[in-house]
């Protein structure tokens, strides 16, 4: 969301054309769908505490690099790889689950879900301000401000990989690692071919529909 309320200064510098702008939009969706397949996967094997940790280390490398970009094809690029923090949302989602009793997850749910998409309001608000202000500082000029406000959300990426690592745990009862010696019956099975046993269950894709409709 970071990149969005800067297009303005983005597509004057760049020279970016609306058909241009409009293929960069559909580069960051098109990551962000492909990413939330690969990370429900992870979630299942990984943990959510890995891979949560790993997707925001990965994805704070785009963020802050794409502010080294001098062209369309290189803007592109770079949006399509932030795009994978869109997932995001997937191990916040299954993470919830596993930490809340049934009677309370969908109100757990509801609360992260809600708060996280807060986050992209604020976002919209906060960016220009911080490319202003950064300007006004005369740290850089107000054409280029937008490549070093976009420095910030890489580093709280970093500094939430961290805390995130360092003070969460897969389940209750402890990381998907440890469960074996402490609670074996908590862990997921891993079952080999459940991406494709999900995708041949019906009720995944009225789900699936349900969702498409709401966000379109």
């Amino acid at each position: 969301f970071g990149v969005a309320p800067l297009m303005p200064l983005i597509r004057e510098q760049l020279h970016l054309t609306k058909s241009e702008v409009g293929n960069i939009l559909i580069a960051s969706v098109s990551a962000t769908i492909l990413a939330r397949l690969l990370i429900g996967k992870l979630c299942d094997t990984l943990g959510p505490r890995r891979t949560y940790t790993l997707l925001l280390i990965i994805g704070a490398i785009p963020i802050m690099l794409i502010g080294f970009s001098n062209s369309y094809t290189s803007f592109l690029l770079f949006r399509f790889c932030i795009g994978i923090v869109g997932a995001s949302f997937v191990i916040t989602q299954f993470h919830t689950s596993m930490m809340f009793a049934p009677n309370i997850i969908g109100t757990a749910n509801a609360l992260t879900g809600g708060w996280g998409n807060l986050g992209g309001g604020v976002t919209n608000l906060v960016m220009p301000l911080l490319a202003a202000g950064f300007a006004a500082m005369g740290w850089v000029s107000e054409a280029d401000s937008w490549r070093l406000a976009m420095v910030v959300p890489g580093i709280i990426l970093l500094i939430l990989a961290f805390i995130y690592y360092r003070y969460t745990s897969d389940t209750p009862a402890g990381n998907f690692s440890d469960l074996p010696q402490t609670a074996a019956a908590s862990a997921p099975k891993k079952n080999k071919g459940s991406l494709l046993a999900a995708l041949k269950d019906y009720r995944v894709w009225v789900l699936t529909l349900a969702y498409a409709a709401c966000f379109g």
